[in-house]
């Protein structure tokens, strides 16, 4: 990979219908076309039944149909150890070798004891096979449990000591918190990769998931155009489209490792986007097995 190549990936999430299934099979179909460097398929839920069921079969259809590098995101804080190796079992056996490594979102139930954090998971996937690439999570607008940012560098160097090998950042809005979170890492000796998550927001449920369940801060010039064409379906669509791509351009003309874009399992939008910033990228496969 030259210097100046840049990494653009896609998120996409396991539906729960088999409807949602077989149109999400299309999607990544469709993403294909695009040449995205990876694709990482999340867990609609924490338990092992669940990965195994969609984030492992959707992750094995991009990995070995689509011939894309999958990343499997793994939340482990209702797994045990015996658990999570048989996961990477099962992904070594369909040749994944890139992992999200999560704690996972809290429910009522109790947690099991063996991954309270996900350090701890990024350290146990280490030590049982080096040869998985392990990513991580992080929060260029603190993470939404810390009591500080201090605390929450603390946990993230402790995430990156433990071996993981590139850092995806949680959604963010305003690119001047995605740069001072940059300055702060360089400051802890945080090294690792990271890439930009960038989610397009185009329609009114999009937007009250947001202000439910997101603490990331909304600029002004974001709060204008939503409420602006708040019940206006194409012109938010377009309006949203158009923030995330200004916001890719101004992140990759500042050399930003790599761009995720958090696709919402729409492969249209996914075009759009990539129809206006395909030039400012170099594309570069990263290879499968490492």
């Amino acid at each position: 990979m030259t210097s100046n190549s840049k990494i653009l990936s896609f998120e996409v999430f396991p539906p729960t219908t088999q409807i949602g299934s077989t149109n999400l099979v299309k999607t990544l179909d469709s993403l294909r076309t695009l040449s995205p460097d990876f694709i990482s398929v999340t867990c609609s839920n924490n338990n092992y039944d669940n990965i195994g069921d969609t984030t492992i079969k959707f992750a094995d259809y991009v990995n070995n149909t689509l011939d894309i590098p999958a990343v499997a995101h793994l939340p482990a804080a209702y797994l045990d150890k015996a658990q999570v190796i048989e996961i990477l079992e099962r992904l070594k056996d369909k040749q994944i070798k890139k992992i999200l490594a999560l704690r996972g979102d809290i429910s009522d139930e109790p947690m099991k004891d063996d991954f309270k954090f996900a350090s701890d998971l990024v350290k146990f996937i280490k030590d049982y096979d080096d040869s998985f690439e392990v990513l991580g999570a992080c929060y260029p607008d603190i993470h939404p449990e810390s009591v500080n940012r201090v605390s929450d560098f603390h946990y993230l160097k402790e995430k990156v000591d433990a071996g993981c090998d590139r850092l995806i950042t949680q959604l963010f809005f305003d690119n001047d918190s995605f740069y001072d979170f940059q300055e702060r890492c360089a400051i802890a000796e945080i090294n690792t990769p990271i890439f930009a998550g960038i989610m397009p927001v185009i329609n009114r449920n999009q937007i009250l998931r947001l202000l439910k369940n997101c603490n990331t801060p909304l600029p002004a010039k974001f709060i204008r155009i939503l409420e602006k064409y708040e019940h206006n379906l194409i012109a938010l669509r377009d309006a949203g489209i158009a923030y995330a791509i200004d916001q890719i351009v101004d992140l990759v003309t500042e050399d930003v490792a790599g761009i995720h874009l958090y696709t919402m399992n729409n492969a249209n939008t996914a075009h759009s986007i990539h129809a206006s910033i395909s030039s400012l990228f170099t594309f570069c496969y990263i290879i499968k097995v490492m």
